[in-house]
């Protein structure tokens, strides 16, 4: 039997979930949609395949993180073996030299690995950073009261471990019946071996001290970011091994000056949202020129992008909006390099 207050409870519920599911929407729409790798005919299907994984992995990613009372380095980190079970358990690609029909590691491959080098460096970052980090990024920017506290309780943690999990095998299925391809054991015991590694490393480091100087204001962060994407990706066209070390010098250098930055006594929410900022958008203008992977661009391929390029401008537009809003008090007004959080008991 319902009480008078049913309808309220639920609405409050519905509310605190809310930031959830809509991670576990943005996710797959920034990682897959937005970039323009699937064509629009192709949304019915890969969509509900993919948005399981994608969208599972950064919701994971993200609570987590926060139950452990740890930050964005940690997400990080995280986003880099969520690219591991990706792309090299479940669907493979980063030992698969023909993937999809094209020799996606061409000069660059290394035969004692069964890997490519600009392949495996680039897919690890745009996992790390476009397929998880962005997406919570924005999402946190949304709900700034509650970007440092956990969104579920262990239900939902559980639910959404069972759903990525879920989502990983059907992408594992799917991707062996179009491929007919399955590495190596020691390839895939190698893989599993780096991404406990790498969960290993993303809870156990110390938090990063606090560094002398100021870092540049939100919209110099932001533009950093964005020239840092679009050379990024530039690297894909260049020849030969020149790809592999210029990805790494890209990849190196965003690191090392991003990471002083975030130590600096000012770095805030503010700057981390201009740092997703520059990075999906990003995305959003290389979505234009992105061939599907099942053939050439049609015009409602380009309509795709005009939409979801409008709409993640509109999305930055109102996480900014919203983190400007916020008046948190003196003792949260900036996000410290790992945050303290509080899981919840339920």
């Amino acid at each position: 039997m319902s009480g008078p207050n049913t309808g309220g409870i639920r609405l409050r519920r519905s509310r605190r979930a809310a930031p959830a599911i809509a991670l576990f929407l943005l996710a797959p729409t920034v990682g897959e949609l937005l970039l323009g790798n699937l064509a629009y005919t192709q949304l019915p299907f890969f969509l509900p395949i993919l948005a399981p994984m994608y969208g599972g992995g950064a919701l994971l990613i993200r609570e987590v993180t926060r139950r452990a009372g740890r930050g964005p380095t940690t997400m990080l980190i995280l986003g880099v073996a969520y690219g591991l079970v990706e792309e090299g358990l479940a669907d493979q690609m980063l030992f698969n030299r023909y993937y999809a029909g094209h020799d996606e590691m061409g000069d660059t491959y290394i035969p004692v690995l069964g890997m490519g080098g600009w392949l495996t460096l680039g897919v690890l970052t745009m996992h790390a950073v476009w397929s998880t980090n962005v997406g919570i990024a924005l999402v946190e920017a949304f709900v700034p009261d509650r970007a440092e506290t956990p969104w579920l309780g262990r239900t939902g943690l559980s639910v959404t471990a069972v759903i990525f999990a879920t989502g990983s095998a059907l992408v594992a299925w799917g991707g062996y019946q179009d491929e007919r391809f399955l590495a190596a054991p020691v390839q895939l015991l190698g893989t599993a071996a780096a991404i406990v590694a790498l969960v290993i490393v993303a809870f156990r480091r110390p938090p990063a001290s606090r560094l002398a100087g100021i870092a540049p204001k939100p919209w110099i962060v932001g533009v950093v970011a964005f020239v840092a994407g679009g050379a990024f990706s530039c690297t894909a066209d260049l020849p030969g091994w020149w790809s592999a070390a210029a990805v790494a010098v890209v990849i190196a250098v965003t690191i090392i000056v991003v990471g002083r930055w975030s130590r600096q006594r000012n770095w805030s929410r503010a700057h981390r949202l201009a740092l997703a900022t520059g990075a999906v958008l990003t995305y959003a203008w290389m979505g234009f020129g992105m061939q599907p992977e099942s053939g050439p661009k049609t015009t409602g391929d380009y309509v795709m992008n005009v939409v979801l390029a409008s709409g993640t401008v509109a999305l930055v537009v109102f996480a900014a909006r919203r983190l400007h809003a916020f008046r948190p008090a003196a003792s949260t007004a900036g996000e410290r390099f790992e945050p303290a959080a509080q899981p919840p008991r339920g």
